[in-house]
This record gives structure tokens, sequence and C-alpha cells, in this order.
């Protein structure tokens, strides 16, 4: 995990020079993200906290995503990755928030979504002197067991992080 771990150290470092901060949303990671975020030592420093949007009712409920997202989209889907990162970036007061959604292996998939698919949520608040506050949301498809597929997917979340911290500078 020594490549999560600098990831992670990297996201901190630009986070702690920019005078940033981040929160998360994790549903098919269980937390994995908000983890490897505070294994860096000062993560303290820039990580607010987040929320595990297990269901649709703590979904629905504590990230404010909407029943239309839900119902026409579905719980795997960029809308509803979108509202999850913007969500916990607003009401933790973060400047930053990233969320997941997928598979991570469940035995219940369709051919649209099957094991291994998620959408990565990245939101940016904005500043005044700087951006618009803005959210991307990226697709991907990844093969392994729960565990490697979990795994991944927070790498890739800490990845797309990054990029569009840096993207920034």
């Amino acid at each position: 995990m020594g490549t999560d771990e600098s990831i992670a150290k990297r996201i901190g470092e630009a986070l702690r020079d920019r005078e940033e901060t981040i929160a998360v949303a994790e549903s098919c990671t269980g937390g994995l993200v908000g983890s490897m975020l505070t294994d860096v030592p000062g993560s303290s420093d820039y990580f607010v906290g987040g929320i595990i949007s297990y269901m649709n009712q703590t979904k629905l409920q504590q990230l404010a995503v909407s029943r239309e997202a839900l119902e026409n989209h579905g719980v795997v889907s960029e809308p509803v990755a979108r509202e999850m990162a913007q969500h916990v970036r607003d009401e933790a007061d973060a400047t930053w928030g990233v969320s997941t959604t997928g598979y991570a292996g469940s035995p219940v998939h369709s051919a649209d979504h099957p094991a291994g698919t998620v959408f990565i949520g990245v939101a940016y608040a904005g500043s005044p002197d700087a951006s618009d506050p803005y959210a991307v949301v990226e697709h991907h498809q990844f093969d392994g067991d729960r565990h490697e597929v979990k795994e991944r997917i927070a790498t890739q979340a800490l990845r797309s992080t990054l990029a569009q911290i840096r993207s920034g500078d």
C-alpha cells in the first residue's frame, strides 16, 4: 500500500500548501478513502471527515441526494456521484468533496453496471480569486475480488482528487 500512501501524502501536501480541506462521501469503498487520507501523519490539518452512505436511505437523508437522481439514474450513476461529492463538500464546509458509488463485488448487477463499476466524484468549492465551484465525475471499471476492487476504487479516487487539485496550480 506504499503507492496509495504516497498519493495520500501528496494530496495532504498540496492541500496544506493551498490551505484547503477535504471531505469524503463513500458508498462502495466503505470508508477506505478516508482511511487512506488519515494514514498520513498530520492529516487533521486538512481532512474534515466523511460520511459512509452505503444504503440509499443514508444518501437521501445525510447527503441530500435527490430521489430523482436515484430513481431516474440509479445509485451507481454520474448524477448520484456528483450530488454526493457536492453535498459532503458543502456540509463539511470543505474546499474539496470526493465521492465513490459503485459495485465492489455484489452478486446482483446488471449488464450496464457489472461488479467493479464505479463513479467517482470530485467537487471543488472554488475560491474568491480563482475558479467557480465545479464537480467532475469519472466512470471506471475494475476487475478483481471485492477487496481488490475496493482498493482499486479508493486508489483511483485519490488519484482523481490529486489530479483535480493539481489542475488548479
